[in-house]
């Protein structure tokens, strides 16, 4: 049997202040062909999953939390219990606007990479109305930062 313990993996921290931690594909010991699976922390007061895409379809459940959630041309608060579908190629992203740490999983399939945990620590995520579409309206900013130094 293969396990992965989430109080075992240490997981990556991102320019835009929050920890993924991968239990499913990535660094995990667990392997699966049609689906990955992690976890998620967003710092309180603006931590982020970046306006971003990919081929896969994804769903976000929010574990622990309140923050915003664009999709395409929507924007919606979300909290603890709620269940978002990401349908493949549409930009996303998720902001924690709570006081508190933000938690929440993900789930997307196929299994395999994702470029905006690449592009993010590179600082080269696409940007939102230059070179990606723009959030709607009243959204939280996208973090395009790159690491520090």
């Amino acid at each position: 049997m293969i396990t992965a313990d989430l109080k075992q993996i240490a997981g990556r921290s991102y320019p835009a202040r929050r920890r993924t931690q991968n239990l499913v594909g990535g660094a995990s010991p667990i392997q699966a062909t049609n689906f990955s699976l992690g976890f998620v922390t967003l710092e309180p007061s603006g931590g982020q999953v970046p306006w971003h895409n990919q081929d896969q379809e994804e769903v976000y459940f929010i574990v622990e939390g309140t923050g915003e959630m664009c999709l395409g041309t929507e924007r919606r608060t979300v909290s603890e219990g709620q269940a978002v579908y990401i349908p493949s190629g549409v930009f996303h992203q998720l902001t924690n606007t709570g006081q508190v740490p933000m938690t929440m999983i993900y789930c997307y399939g196929p299994a395999g990479d994702v470029a905006h945990w690449h592009q993010e620590l590179e600082g080269t995520l696409p940007r939102a109305g230059v070179s990606a579409p723009p959030l709607p309206a009243g959204a939280s900013p996208q973090c395009t930062e790159p690491p520090r130094s």
